[in-house]
């Protein structure tokens, strides 16, 4: 290697590592997340399949956000968190200049999130050097969410809840077109219960046993989604920015057991109570 590019390579490789100092001492200040998602945390908590090969594919460098076995050693932007990567970023960063052509990338894809098996660091240089595209071996693993680069820790808490509301309730087969989405931390949960107690009024007014699957749907179609053409024709859910139709759908739910248990009023019709509820926050 030249003195010159030498020089530059590891001035490129300082400068990669001060921006990594400043996002550690911003993400300290701020508290938001600084490293890249785990895989085995994804795969864990969202209990994806896979991965199956989908050959050979040229990947935006803003959707790999992961990293399969080495999530500590780059922050959420893919620059280098230790001196001692400086060997083998310096030497990629000299490919980049010399135009030299690197192997793809090894990754696997869940949702909209790519994780880093291989080539961590020539993800790191492309995105330093302001490469947009990466060329990459794709493995693609199936889940039943989706989940976005900016996805926070407590995200993926939520949507482990979403998974496993949706294995216990098979919505997504039996409602293909069904978008819950909750920021609620137990709301999935809460969910369920709703189901339950759905179910076993149903079993009384129907006098036979219901199935699973009836008292989903039945739910679905009569308690859930008029709750939420309610919520829409309100235009309510302008009034409450970062939340979602689901997360009103469960506080029109909440104020009509408060009614009931605290304020001794009658048990209303879930869409009357969602109208009450939206008429006192209008």
């Amino acid at each position: 290697m030249s003195d010159a590019l030498e020089s530059r390579t590891r001035a490129d490789f300082s400068k990669a590592r001060f921006k990594s100092f400043i996002n550690q001492v911003f993400s300290i200040l701020s508290g938001q997340r600084n490293t890249l998602l785990s895989y085995d945390d994804v795969k864990e908590k969202l209990r994806i399949g896979g991965p199956i090969y989908k050959g050979v594919k040229t990947v935006r460098v803003e959707q790999i956000a992961g990293s399969l076995n080495r999530y500590h050693e780059f922050d959420h932007a893919f620059l280098p968190k230790e001196d001692q990567l400086a060997s083998r970023w310096t030497k990629v960063d000299r490919a980049f200049y010399e135009d030299v052509h690197l192997p793809p990338v090894v990754l696997y894809k869940v949702g909209e999130v790519y994780f880093v098996v291989d080539g961590h660091h020539r993800v790191s240089v492309a995105r330093e050097q302001g490469q947009e595209y990466i060329e990459a071996e794709v493995r693609e693993c199936a889940t039943r969410v989706n989940i976005t680069p900016d996805i926070k820790p407590e995200d993926l808490e939520i949507l482990g809840a979403k998974v496993d509301f949706l294995e216990r309730t098979g919505l997504d087969h039996l409602r293909p077109n069904a978008n819950i989405q909750l920021t609620v931390p137990d709301g999935f949960t809460r969910m369920l219960e709703h189901i339950a107690v759905h179910r076993y009024f149903m079993g009384l007014d129907f006098k036979r046993d219901i199935s699973d699957h009836e008292a989903v749907e039945h739910w679905y179609d009569t308690v859930y989604m008029p709750i939420v053409k309610i919520i829409r024709e309100s235009g309510l859910l302008e009034e409450f920015p970062g939340k979602t139709e689901s997360d009103l759908y469960m506080w029109a739910l909440d104020h009509q057991h408060y009614l009931y248990k605290e304020e001794g009023q009658p048990l209303q019709p879930p869409e009357t109570a969602a109208k009450q509820f939206i008429a006192e926050n209008e």
